[in-house]
């Protein structure tokens, strides 16, 4: 277990778990659960920077309502992966974001697309 993995909260862990298992096996070679954990916090940066998540001085974390460019989303995970020079390609990087919005669907988060 990584540094990164002993630092989540239980919430974050059963997300990572849920996410991990999603992707197939073949798919997850080189992959560890902190990598899964590494987008998500990159997908939060991204979303406050677009203005969709606030964070107040508690640090609360509230999603706001909105429109995200995936092409755009994804852009930014990319380079985010790249800058922390993490070993994920950009298949792995498309497939942890598809099972975040299948997570987020699972919650209730997201609404399914027709």
């Amino acid at each position: 277990m990584t540094s990164e993995e002993q630092l989540m909260t239980e919430d974050e862990r059963q997300q990572v778990q849920f996410m991990w298992n999603l992707i197939p096996q073949a798919d997850r070679e080189g992959m560890t659960p902190g990598d899964i954990l590494f987008v998500l916090d990159a997908l939060d940066d991204y979303l406050e920077e677009a203005g969709l998540l606030e964070v107040d001085e508690d640090g609360e974390v509230t999603y706001l309502e909105g429109n995200v460019d995936e092409t755009e989303q994804l852009t930014y995970v990319q380079k985010a992966v790249q800058a922390a020079d993490r070993s994920l390609t950009n298949t792995q990087i498309q497939l942890i974001l598809d099972a975040e919005m299948q997570y987020g669907i699972e919650q209730g988060y997201y609404e399914e697309e027709d």
